[in-house]
């Protein structure tokens, strides 16, 4: 049964005699892979679906409906974005949005749209936003989440050496009494099991599968720990698409991860995608990996670009650079570097392969491979600036070349 079906089809008055619990105005034309709307209907009897025409932005009674699933296009897309505005019900509406791209999608969700799937789109991924916006009543008395911190990590290209540094970071904090959390979204490529040595840790597709609402996933213990305290959410088992999940699952993942750790560090695809975009947008701290080379500084330069395109420029951005030799401060210099980007790197990490490989085929600390290595200091300076909250985008950053 694919995910949040069940609540759907049973409906919390289901087997009572008590008829359709919830309206879903559906415009003609969203579903564009055969299923008709009958069809659709037939499975949900909680739910009455009734159609809405093309006049639909104009009609008194949809405003009065439980939820709409609307179609839009970037073409038109200040239309929908007025009426959103306008209606006061922004959070009731999905959008399946034709030709979607991240900054249509974005403008959507900060106007207040409660999903946005992109077209074409099939009942099954519109179940998984009914699922979670029709609950919403029913969970709206849960107590506050304590407010854990969520750090993005942003990879300046493939091979920068972030996901070997996020794990290290990782267990620098648990192993300092921090309750930390790494979260492997890298659906395609993540390998942070394999680093911590967790091959059989819960992954993120397990969640997916399994259904319910990620933020009543009990976190804390599910997940699997490494020997420092350290917990992890693994990567996917199998290669999925990137748009395997939608930014209504990243709400409620990230609800959850808050609520059960002090910092979550969450490992992010090198591409953008509307749930990535939504992930960062909730972040409270943004750590861009890159290395030394002219090809990685021109990287960073455009993910920067982009956040400031997203209008995530105002997210504290902790910028590190990996995996330094002095080959390579022999071509580039930091300083060339940083004059390039306008700014300077937070933590300049030093190369220092041996001890890092061996870290990570046994999974294990820095230290335990070889105590006070500049490695092993860089990684501990990273640490302390996200714990401490050490960079502020008012301040010039301070620096330490280990």
């Amino acid at each position: 049964m694919a995910l949040g079906l069940k609540f759907l089809q049973q409906g919390p008055g289901a087997g009572q005699g008590s008829g359709p619990s919830f309206t879903v105005g559906v415009e003609t034309g969203v579903f564009s892979d055969g299923a008709s709307l009958g069809s659709i209907a037939a499975q949900y009897p909680s739910v009455r679906f009734e159609p809405l025409g093309a006049d639909w932005l104009d009609s008194p009674a949809a405003l009065k409906m439980d939820v709409l699933i609307v179609k839009a296009h970037p073409a038109s897309l200040s239309t929908t974005l007025g009426w959103l505005t306008r209606s006061g019900i922004a959070s009731r509406v999905v959008i399946v949005l034709e030709m979607a791209d991240i900054a249509s999608t974005r403008e959507l969700l900060q106007e207040g749209a409660a999903d946005v799937l992109p077209a074409p789109v099939s009942d099954a991924a519109i179940a998984v936003s009914l699922e979670r916006m029709l609950r919403a009543p029913a969970t709206a008395q849960k107590p506050p989440a304590r407010a854990g911190e969520i750090v993005a990590v942003l990879k300046a290209g493939g091979g920068v050496g972030a996901t070997s540094l996020t794990t290290q970071v990782g267990v620098a904090l648990a192993s300092q009494g921090v309750r930390t959390c790494i979260a492997d979204l890298d659906l395609q490529f993540g390998e942070a099991s394999l680093y911590l040595d967790l091959p059989n840790a819960v992954s993120i597709s397990e969640l997916i599968s399994n259904g319910g609402d990620l933020s009543e996933t009990p976190f804390a213990t599910a997940l699997t720990a490494h020997s420092s305290g350290l917990r992890l959410l693994g990567g996917a088992r199998e290669f999925l698409p990137l748009d395997t999940l939608a930014p209504g699952q990243i709400d409620d993942l990230i609800l959850g991860l808050r609520r059960d750790f002090t910092i979550t560090l969450v490992d992010l695809p090198a591409n953008w995608t509307a749930w990535t975009a939504r992930l960062l947008a909730l972040a409270d701290r943004i750590l861009l990996v890159t290395q030394l080379s002219v090809p990685h500084i021109h990287m960073v330069k455009r993910q920067m670009q982009v956040l400031a395109t997203q209008r995530l420029e105002m997210i504290p951005l902790t910028l590190v650079c990996n995996g330094v030799s002095a080959d390579h401060i022999a071509s580039v210099s930091i300083k060339a570097a940083e004059k390039a980007l306008g700014r300077g790197f937070d933590v300049v990490a030093p190369d220092d392969r041996p001890t890092m490989l061996a870290a990570i085929n046994q999974g294990v600390a820095l230290s335990s491979v070889k105590r006070g290595t500049k490695l092993e200091k860089a990684v501990a300076d990273l640490a302390e600036k996200i714990a401490d909250g050490l960079v502020e985008k008012t301040q010039p950053p301070s620096r330490r070349i280990w």
